[in-house]
């Protein structure tokens, strides 16, 4: 079995999502943040993207066999995890890929965090349908932490995912629904409930629900989820709580985004190199 190192900055992290040939998102967002802090980190990209959807017009690999190829050589080197972090899966089969993957690892302990890529703004994207819908609801029945948007966290609970704002009422039946699909610590990212933008969110370790308002700016990069997912996790494995790892991530995306401000160009996401020095 190979030794893993026990401190933060030792701890050996999995991240499973796609790899834009352009862009700040995903893979490549993902990478630099937890590298730089320190994190050693392997990565298994689900598919090659030309660049980011934003643009209208891209080129999609899928890297199903390469995954299984991977994890098979992996495997064989006895590779293994103190976290793995899910993001944009491409179809069911590597969706059972993915979930038996981290089954098995949950068992040995590892944390299980997952990113349910699926929709924003009331609706899927682009190619998702509503077996995405079934495959991101068996993946986080065995997550540690699941860090969806409001329209994911809907789609997931099984609700329209058109609703506007939500009641303080609504807003705790929602995570309870999602803790009752096996999901243990919830954080629900542009969440709105009682017309106050939030994030809202459940603490598995400590049995409390959060709620941290927020005022927007009125300017969208592509890859902020993927940033602050990045940062979430780096945190809750420094043994933060759950809300103050997201107050964390809130914080720093925020401050990246108003330092960006002035950038012509948000479907590349934003410029992470000028900005590692912040975490």
């Amino acid at each position: 079995m190979t030794t893993l190192h026990t401190q933060p900055n030792h701890q050996h992290i999995l991240l499973i999502n796609d790899l834009p040939g352009y862009g700040k998102v995903a893979l490549a967002a993902m990478l630099p943040i937890l590298s730089h802090m320190g994190f050693h980190v392997y990565n298994l990209p689900t598919a090659l993207i030309s660049n980011t959807l934003n643009y209208g017009k891209f080129s999609i690999l899928d890297t199903t066999s390469y995954m299984k190829d991977t994890l098979a050589v992996w495997k064989q080197l006895d590779f293994s995890f103190h976290a793995i972090c899910t993001g944009f899966i491409a179809s069911e089969v590597q969706a059972s890929i993915v979930f038996d993957l981290c089954a098995a690892e949950s068992k040995k302990g590892t944390k299980i965090f997952v990113d349910p890529i699926m929709g924003d703004e009331g609706h899927l994207y682009n190619g998702m349908t509503n077996q995405t819908i079934q495959y991101m609801q068996k993946l986080i029945s065995v997550a540690d932490y699941i860090i969806p948007n409001m329209t994911e966290a809907l789609l997931l609970a099984k609700n329209s995912c058109h609703t506007k704002s939500l009641s303080k009422k609504e807003s705790i039946t929602l995570i309870n629904t999602l803790r009752t699909m096996g999901a243990k610590s919830i954080v629900i990212t542009s969440a709105k409930v009682e017309d106050i933008d939030c994030v809202i969110g459940y603490d598995n370790t400590t049995n409390t629900y959060f709620n941290i308002s927020y005022t927007p700016i009125p300017m969208r990069f592509s890859g902020t989820g993927d940033i602050f997912s990045s940062i979430f996790t780096a945190h809750i494995l420094r043994n933060k709580s759950v809300a103050d790892s997201a107050n964390i991530a809130m914080d720093l995306v925020k401050e990246m985004i108003v330092l960006s401000q002035k950038s012509k160009n948000a479907y590349k996401g934003l410029p992470l190199e000028l900005y590692l020095s912040l975490l």
